[in-house]
């Protein structure tokens, strides 16, 4: 083998074979087809992060609301919800806020797919849900 590399730089050849190249072209491809899945798994992870995060702060903005007016009623109108950066409605990328008296729920809605919520009772327990368990950042029992 190094005596055929050792003739073929003396030998004025230059360049790689067809067979060369081939073969690197082939092993491109196998990592790709390994690094692809992987990658898009990572994205929608990320996605997910950013609902969660969206969710996560619409509570503070939530619960500023009721600090003021002692009610959850109306919060998804207010000046804390509505100016506070995060894109609201039902689509994907947006979160939604209902609330009453003494109850709020929050669905931060992926890019993904998936919905993360955030529910507060009258008791006040909170509770954070999604619904696409053991998928991208949801873990499997669909509690976060």
């Amino acid at each position: 083998m190094l005596r055929k590399l050792h003739e073929r730089i003396h030998s004025e050849e230059k360049g790689f074979t067809l067979i060369e190249l081939l073969v690197v072209i082939l092993i491109i491809g196998i990592l790709a087809a390994i690094a692809l899945p992987a990658f898009l798994s990572q994205r929608s992870k990320g996605q997910d992060a950013d609902a969660k995060s969206q969710a996560r702060n619409l509570v503070s903005h939530v619960e500023g609301f009721y600090a003021t007016e002692q009610t959850f009623t109306g919060a998804a109108a207010s000046d804390d919800v509505t100016k506070s950066g995060i894109p609201l409605g039902a689509n994907k990328g947006q979160s939604e806020v209902t609330g009453n008296d003494q109850t709020y729920t929050i669905v931060a809605h992926s890019n993904s797919g998936g919905n993360f919520t955030i529910a507060k009772d009258a008791n006040g327990q909170v509770s954070r849900t999604c619904d696409q368990s053991g998928k991208g950042a949801c873990p499997s029992g669909g509690k976060w």
